[in-house]
């Protein structure tokens, strides 16, 4: 265990709530609390058992008292942070609560930096840095799925199947360097071909992690969608549609949202971030022009584009150009309107080249249905999985790829040269990209800039 300063911070959600939780971790966390405690006939907190609690009171400075309190804890190695820990249990409230917090903060414990908490259960080794990664996107999570899936990397899956990687790469080194180093001694050579063989085998199983890449950061992200198209399309009422409420303002008038409206739905425990755009199209008026361009930062932003097209009229200049600048991304087309008669014809929608194109009535809610298949179809390849291991975050599907690519290059050099002890720098390489992962081999300002994404009290 590392030694450091006691930490404090508020665990809970500052804002009015029948309790508050301010957590107190380090080796003189008994000590700080005890000296602003007062416990029934005046019992200390010196003989408090770990796992158990006591009621009580917190006083200041003077003496007088600031709350009735429960205090609780978990002796060090077993807690979140692997350190002594107090929790603080006092009412919910901003005023109480920060003056607890002051107090302890006056009685010898600092202020806890962004992520400090779960950074010190990283670094004393009770949970690994995908574990600790995994922490922020429960907090964050948006669906049960998400949830699930950041649950599930909490809990070591992804470690798991990283660490079994990493002993395969390191007993093809050690079988590498114990050919090169000591070719006396009667053990068995390896040779260029079954090097060539063990790293083939390897290179496959990194690029199944990889290839759940992409579904899974749509589970920790959400899939960002952007509906666009020219004004009065309907591109509102189809975003009230979907949320179930109405979200946003609808008018006859052309040119009525001018800003970026977003809010989230589930399309079977996926969070699909919708984003509501001002209507595109050459206008005068500052406000709507600036709301215009909003809209093409998002489209460039988006993972897919549901562009709406008025099925009651034809096509326009202005529709053409969306399509123009869409062509290039994953889209959607919706014909709105079908409850009116139709009248664009299927010959001018040719230019589109997708198949994703349906008639819908925001007014009817026919076909509205079918916006949850296509991007289940477009994404997920018409069915979403609900278990098995996902790499969620960008940075472990970037250190995958570099550990593929010092692989793929492992291989070439046996194939051309069949040095073994060349291929093996590659592979060392390959095995430290994985350790980055798990936070065997990282940097310690890359770690410092990971848990400074965490909030305060976690």
């Amino acid at each position: 265990m590392k030694e450091f300063d006691t930490i404090a911070a508020i665990a809970t959600s500052i804002g009015e709530g029948g309790i508050s939780i301010i957590r107190v971790s380090g080796d003189k966390s008994i000590d700080i609390v005890d000296s602003i405690f007062i416990g029934k006939n005046n019992r200390k907190l010196s003989d408090l058992k770990s796992y158990t609690m006591r009621h009580g009171y917190i006083i200041d400075k003077k003496g007088s008292i600031l709350d009735e309190v429960i205090i609780s804890y978990m002796k060090g190695p077993k807690s979140f942070t692997a350190e002594d820990t107090i929790e603080i249990n006092c009412h919910g409230g901003v005023i109480g609560t920060n003056r607890i917090l002051q107090e302890v903060i006056r009685a010898g414990a600092r202020i806890a930096d962004p992520g400090e908490f779960t950074k010190r259960a990283f670094l004393n080794g009770r949970i690994d840095l995908s574990q600790a990664e995994a922490v922020i996107d429960i907090i964050r999570a948006k669906t049960e799925l998400s949830m699930k899936s950041a649950l599930m990397q909490s809990e070591g899956t992804i470690s798991r199947e990283i660490k079994i990687i990493r002993s395969k790469l390191l007993s093809v080194i050690a079988h590498i360097e114990a050919t090169v180093d000591y070719p006396e001694e009667d053990m068995e050579e390896v040779t260029a071909g079954k090097v060539s063989e063990d790293v083939a085998e390897i290179v496959k199983e990194v690029e199944l992690l990889l290839s759940t890449a992409d579904e899974g950061k749509i589970l920790r992200e959400g899939l960002s969608t952007v509906i666009v198209g020219k004004p009065n399309v309907g591109k509102s009422s189809l975003l009230n549609a979907l949320v179930k409420e109405k979200r946003a303002i609808v008018t006859d008038v052309p040119g009525t949202t001018r800003d970026v409206i977003e809010e989230y739905i589930s399309i079977e425990g996926i969070p699909v971030k919708i984003i509501d755009t001002a209507g595109i199209r050459e206008t005068e008026d500052v406000v709507e022009k600036i709301g215009v361009e909003k809209s093409k930062e998002k489209i460039d932003e988006a993972d897919l584009v549901i562009l709406i097209l008025d099925l009651s009229s034809k096509l326009s200049h202005e529709d053409r150009e969306i399509i123009e600048y869409i062509k290039d991304k994953k889209y959607i087309v919706l014909l709105n309107k079908s409850d009116l008669d139709g009248k664009i014809e299927r010959e001018e929608l040719q230019s589109l080249k997708s198949k994703y194109i349906t008639n819908i009535s925001v007014k009817t809610g026919e076909g509205l249905d079918s916006v949850k298949e296509h991007i289940k179809d477009l994404f997920f390849n018409g069915e979403i999985k609900t278990e098995g291991v996902f790499v969620t975050n960008n940075r472990h599907k970037e250190s995958l790829i570099r550990a593929k690519e010092n692989l793929e290059s492992s291989l070439a050099a046996l194939e051309y040269t069949s040095a073994i002890d060349l291929a093996s720098i590659d592979i060392r390489n390959a095995w430290m990209n994985l350790g980055e992962i798990t936070g065997e081999a990282l940097e310690e300002d890359i770690i410092h800039k990971i848990f400074s994404e965490f909030c305060l009290g976690k």
